[in-house]
């Protein structure tokens, strides 16, 4: 009897896992490699004519459809910009934070997701300090998700937003991008590359559309390991050899909160790679000036560069709301799948 019961245990298999390719919505937004260049052609497209279409038109496309911004850290440019996005198409959206939710009592993401659900949220714009979270929340949720920046991973949509202020100075009235679309042009991101999801997201954009993406600063702050990260990645200490050659330059924030037990010795910092009006007059007098915000004026640029001639920095905000309108219609327009109940 017992041998009998042991084979027959043996003989019994589980059934196999279902398959789970992230994002399981196609909706879904969790990184910037998930988009084809196909599909950045049409969230550009959109981009450009949602932006020009009346107001009262475009309010009906989303009309009363539910949008949830679920914001774990603080955020001015980023959650203002979705928020004006998808009210821009008449969504009904709602402000989840930290300090003002279930979350300060201990509330998993997992529940918080769950609970927007229920509520009736269609989509969930999710900003979190854990690189990672976005999918966790789509796994759970079954929402189709939007990542707003998770910890030190990616920032997807100030990649398209920063691709399309890119591409209105160097290659104007493009939407239709393809391998070649930017090829020729040199963009260097400088400063704290190790941390940052912006540099991220545009590290594995950018290439793809055939830029070379030169990567400045101190190495505490960009392990020589950058340059495996993607195709078309260089390094260069020397911040004046980096803008001679660039035609942008990405500045970066140093986020002292994240500097922690690096020996970095801040006023070194700003002589080796502040960019400053001499620098930029004398290396880079026509390239372009981005940051994706906030700026610390006198740290990693002056505050003359922020708002000279050559800052296309509020351009980049604007070109925030127009890229958002096109994710937020994608990620509502957009239908499962049924591969999950």
């Amino acid at each position: 009897m017992n041998a009998v019961a042991a084979s027959a245990r043996r003989s019994i298999h589980p059934p196999p896992v279902a398959s789970s390719p992230f994002p399981y919505h196609p909706g879904s937004l969790l990184s910037i490699d998930h988009l084809t260049l196909g599909d950045i052609g049409h969230i550009l497209a959109r981009a450009a004519a949602l932006e020009t279409q009346d107001p009262l038109v475009r309010a009906r496309i989303l009309a009363k459809r539910r949008v949830a911004l679920l914001f774990y850290e603080s955020s001015t440019r980023t959650r203002t910009s979705f928020e004006l996005a998808a009210k821009s198409l008449g969504a009904d959206t709602t402000l989840v934070s930290s300090l003002s939710s279930s979350i300060e009592k201990g509330e998993t993401l997992k529940d918080t997701g769950l609970t927007l659900r229920a509520l009736g949220a269609e989509t969930i714009i999710l900003r979190h300090a854990n690189s990672g979270a976005p999918w966790l929340l789509e796994e759970s949720a079954r929402l189709s998700i939007l990542n707003a920046g998770d910890g030190m991973h990616e920032h997807p949509t100030q990649a398209l937003l920063d691709l399309r202020t890119i591409l209105a100075k160097l290659r104007p009235g493009t939407v239709d991008v393809n391998a070649q679309t930017l090829a020729g042009f040199n963009i260097a991101i400088v400063g704290d590359i190790l941390h940052s999801r912006v540099a991220r997201s545009n590290m594995l954009l950018l290439p793809r559309l055939g830029a070379r993406v030169l990567l400045c600063g101190p190495k505490e702050l960009l392990p020589e390991a950058a340059v495996k990260s993607s195709p078309g990645i260089a390094i260069s200490r020397d911040f004046n050899a980096a803008l001679r050659e660039s035609q942008a330059v990405m500045m970066l924030r140093i986020q002292a909160e994240r500097l922690a037990g690096l020996q970095l010795d801040l006023e070194e910092y700003k002589s080796n790679y502040q960019l400053t009006g001499d620098r930029l007059r004398e290396h880079a007098p026509d390239a372009l000036v981005m940051h994706p915000g906030p700026i610390i004026r006198g740290l990693e640029l002056t505050a003359g560069v922020a708002d000279g001639p050559q800052s296309v920095i509020v351009e980049q905000v604007r070109h925030g709301v127009a890229i958002r309108m096109a994710v937020v219609e994608r990620a509502l327009a957009a239908k499962s799948d049924g591969a999950r109940p």
